[in-house]
């Protein structure tokens, strides 16, 4: 984490808005997904948003799991380092979501480098990575590994065909919304600003 003093103010309060986002238990299902993903012998770490935080920091584990959701020779990202420098660290967590945009992962959806590396938000790197979990379920083209129950599956394009026949029909219909009133009128209403007359 960076050399940081305490937040006081309105900044505290900010921070402590986006730490209550943190859901302990998505962590535990993320944490599992990444560990069956990446097929490796992975420790588990100790609960909570700062071993979250540390266990995915390096970036090294994010790479591993982009590249795990692609065959075998068609990885996004061809060098993983285990550097220890934090320009190499920070450099791999923006390779990750670099090829996690390119995955399909929507750009509003993807964390800043500073969320994960100096955990200012740890809310929007669990949404990237349940948005990428996601993603893979609903492609499922044999990549994803894990229990499909842990991600939603997003919903497909349903493209409609219509004949010429059908599209001729539906010009002759007059739809509500373009004024038809089924026989409503407006007799026995009064006008605006008068008095309604009870008898």
């Amino acid at each position: 984490m960076a050399n940081r003093g305490p937040s006081y103010g309105l900044s505290r309060e900010v921070q402590e808005k986006i730490e209550q986002k943190y859901d302990a238990e998505l962590e535990s299902k993320l944490v599992n997904w990444i560990i069956v993903q990446c097929g490796e012998q992975i420790e588990h770490p100790p609960p909570g948003r700062q071993h979250f935080q540390t266990w995915l920091m390096d970036g090294t584990l994010l790479c591993k799991l982009i590249n795990s959701l692609h065959p075998k020779g068609n990885e996004p990202i061809a060098k993983i380092s285990e550097s220890k420098m934090a320009f190499k660290q920070m450099e791999q967590i923006s390779q990750f979501l670099k090829a996690a945009e390119i995955y399909g992962v929507r750009t509003t959806d993807i964390f800043q480098t500073v969320d994960l590396w100096e955990g200012k938000d740890m809310a929007a790197v669990q949404r990237t990575l349940m948005a990428l979990g996601s993603l893979a379920v609903t492609k499922d083209d044999g990549c994803y590994k894990g229990d499909p129950s842990w991600f939603h599956r997003k919903a497909q394009q349903n493209r409609r065909g219509f004949s010429e026949e059908q599209l001729r029909q539906g010009q002759n219909v007059i739809g509500l919304q373009m004024g038809s009133n089924k026989g409503a009128s407006q007799s026995g209403m009064t006008g605006y600003g008068m008095p309604r007359q009870i008898i």
